[in-house]
This record gives structure tokens, C-alpha cells and sequence, in this order.
């Protein structure tokens, strides 16, 4: 029995993830359910399954949800803020880590579940793209197992050779390929981009995910964060690292090995393959997701993507070559950048545009410690801020 712990439980990953553990009752355990600011989504899911910790972002929050746990007769522990979400994801209760908050913000819980040596689900690619090198230090450090939920990593995870090491060289690969859907605006007239709306930006083809995230797709900026957590994961260099359009979204990635193959992992695009893959692992669950029928399939197509379309794909090599805490800056940079587009403060061009003029702007120090770390992170959210007003 497994003990899990959810950072992020009502967003789309963590709705995945309570989906897979209910169809598993005999072998998973929730300990503990965290949100920001989705109180009453919280406290239904509190009423299923039964944690011991429910954790909210404000203090406000944790009242709202104290009151509804008490109508619906749950003594579930609530409390609120980061140290609350560091204890939730570290603490002896809870053997596994779903790490699921987007953002920086998820960073310190995850970082916390790391050093402590528990099992890590992440799908947080921002841990790994602000700082690489302290977290997979603390996994090393601590024991800590740590399983790659992005769709696209956990394919490689699945086509590389069992006890692979984080040493291409030394396992015959020749290339990582990560494959991508291109978004909503694959085949927009780039000069229309100009004109992208929110709504536009927000409606993914394929996947169902929060509106950050959607928009970090239609930009590409989502595939050069995956692009930088790959080299951690896996310990490949960034010109080792190959995107590819992949608009079917069936091959999740691939790995390209010197003798000619390509292993690639395929399935249908549902978020509860790579959960059930990493929950269950080395072993396999059922996950709800219907099996794809390769008869039926059609065409696979696949594309070099065009930096001119995406220049923020760019960005993220560009940041990765860089090292130091250029990623750092970088994702900051985009958070606000996105946020601000979504806000109706800047065009979605300009997401781009804010985000080289950041890097440019801020030198790229030693990312050495999380203070380090969260220091240039604020920085860089200041000097966005300042170019949006």
C-alpha cells in the first residue's frame, strides 16, 4: 500500500492521478490533497478519498475549507502555505509524491519531497528547469526515486535500457527525440499571430490542461522547458536533445540508438498512461485509458519545428547553452509573460519579446543554492513586471 501525497490535486494532472488510484484501492492510499485556491474542488475530493492532510494556499482558504470538512463530518488536518505544502510532501505519512503544481511555486514542496527520499512523481518540469543540478543532487544524496510524469519523458523513460545510468555514451544513444503536437497555431499564417486571443491560445488540440500550461504549448515555450528537463533526467546534452512536430500526438518520444534503431513508446493522449506507468512502477496497472488500434491510426506525420513560429523554443536552447540560472530566468520571464497575455496586458507576440529582453537584461549567475535559485527567480518576475507596465 502506497501512501500518496498530491501536490496540486485539482488540476488536471492531479484529477488524473485520484482517477488511477480509485480504479487501485488495494494499493494506494491518499495522505494528503493540496490546492491553491480551489477550495470547494478540494473539499469534494477530501470527501472521497479521506486524506489525513489537506493543504491550501491562504489562511482564508484554509477557513473556507475547515467549514466545509466539518459539514460533511471529515477530521482532515488543513492547513495553508508553503511550509504546509514541504511537510505534506516530506513528512513520514506519505511514501510517493505526486508533484503537480505548475510553476515555480512548486518547487520548494518538491525539492523537499527529494531530500527526503521519497518516491517522486514530477510532473512539475519547473523543478528540474530552475534547478537542475541541487535537485538531482538531493535525489542522489537522499535515495530518492524520481519518475518522469511529462508524457513525453516518461516515453523515454520507457525506451531507455533498464538501469540506464544518465550516460548516453555509455548505453549507445544517439539522440533524444521529443516529440511535440505544434499546439493550436501549427499552421496559423505566422504574420496572424499578432492576433492570437486567450481563448485561441487556450484551446489545445489534443491534450485537456490548465491555461498556462495550453499556452505554453501554442508558444512551444512547454517543449523547451521539456527540453531542459531532459538533459537532467537522462544527462544528455542539448544538441543529443531533438525536437520534432508529431501533430498526431501518438508517439509521446523516442530514443535513437547508434545502431540504427528508434525505440518509440505510442498510446493514446491521456495523461493516466504515464500516472499508472510511474505509480505502479517497474510493474503495469490497468489506468482506464482504451488501447489504440494501430488499423485505425492513419497517418503519422512529423515535422522539424521553425523557430520563426516559435521563437521561444529557441529561447529555451539559448537558456540551456547559457547554464547557470538563465533557465531560471527564463521560466520566470514566461510565467509572468503568460500570465500577463492571459490578463489582456500584452499580445501574444510579445510573450517572446519579454522573455528575450529578461534574459538579455539579467546576467546568469550560479545557481548554488535554492536561495540562489528563488533570488534570480524574483529578480527576473521584477524586471518582467517593469517591461509589461
Amino acid at each position: 500500500m502506497q501512501n500518496i501525497t498530491i501536490l496540486g490535486a485539482t488540476g488536471s494532472i492531479g484529477v488524473s492521478t485520484l482517477d488511477v488510484i480509485a480504479r487501485h484501492p488495494d494499493k494506494y492510499r491518499v495522505h494528503a490533497l493540496t490546492a491553491h485556491r480551489q477550495v470547494e474542488a478540494l473539499a469534494a475530493q477530501c470527501e472521497r478519498f479521506r486524506p489525513d492532510v489537506a493543504v491550501v494556499g491562504t489562511e482564508e482558504g484554509a477557513d473556507a475549507l475547515r467549514g466545509l470538512l466539518r459539514e460533511k463530518g471529515l477530521d482532515t488536518q488543513v492547513a495553508c502555505g508553503e511550509k504546509a505544502l514541504c511537510d505534506a510532501a516530506s513528512g513520514p505519512g506519505c511514501d510517493t509524491v505526486m508533484a503537480a503544481i505548475v510553476g515555480a511555486a512548486g518547487l520548494p514542496p518538491t525539492l523537499a519531497a527529494a531530500r527526503a527520499g521519497k518516491k517522486v512523481l514530477l510532473a512539475n518540469k519547473e523543478a528540474l528547469v530552475m534547478s537542475g543540478q541541487l535537485f538531482m543532487d538531493a535525489v542522489a544524496e537522499s535515495n530518492a526515486v524520481l519518475l518522469p510524469i511529462d508524457s513525453e519523458h516518461n516515453a523515454i523513460f520507457q525506451c531507455l535500457p533498464q538501469g540506464y545510468g544518465r550516460d548516453p555514451a555509455e548505453h549507445g544513444i544517439a539522440r533524444i527525440l521529443l516529440t511535440a503536437s505544434g499546439g493550436p497555431f501549427l499552421n496559423r499564417d505566422v504574420a496572424t499571430l499578432a492576433e492570437v486571443t486567450p481563448e485561441e491560445a487556450v484551446a489545445h488540440p489534443k491534450w485537456v490542461m490548465g491555461r498556462k500550461i495550453s499556452v505554453d504549448s501554442a508558444t512551444m515555450m512547454n517543449k523547451g522547458l521539456e527540453v531542459i528537463e531532459a538533459h537532467w533526467l537522462f544527462g544528455a546534452p542539448a544538441e543529443q536533445i531533438e525536437v520534432v512536430i508529431h501533430p498526431q500526438s501518438i508517439i509521446h518520444s523516442m530514443v535513437s540508438y547508434v545502431d540504427g534503431s528508434v525505440l518509440a513508446q505510442l498510446g493514446n493522449p491521456d495523461m493516466r498512461t504515464p500516472i499508472a506507468h510511474a505509480l505502479a512502477y517497474p510493474e503495469r496497472i490497468a489506468s482506464g485509458v482504451a488501447q489504440i488500434s494501430l488499423t485505425k491510426m492513419g497517418q503519422l506525420a512529423f515535422f522539424e519545428p521553425n523557430f520563426d513560429r516559435f521563437p521561444c523554443l529557441k529561447l529555451a536552447y539559448q537558456a540551456l547553452s547559457a547554464g547557470g540560472t538563465a533557465p531560471t530566468i527564463l521560466n520566470a520571464a514566461n510565467e509572468v509573460a503568460v500570465d500577463a497575455f492571459l490578463c489582456g496586458k500584452i499580445g501574444f507576440r510579445m510573450i517572446d519579446q519579454l522573455i528575450d529582453k529578461v534574459l538579455n537584461r539579467l546576467p546568469s549567475g550560479a545557481a548554488g543554492s535554492i536561495e540562489a535559485v528563488l533570488e534570480q527567480d524574483r529578480r527576473a518576475r521584477d524586471a518582467a513586471a517593469v517591461l509589461i507596465s
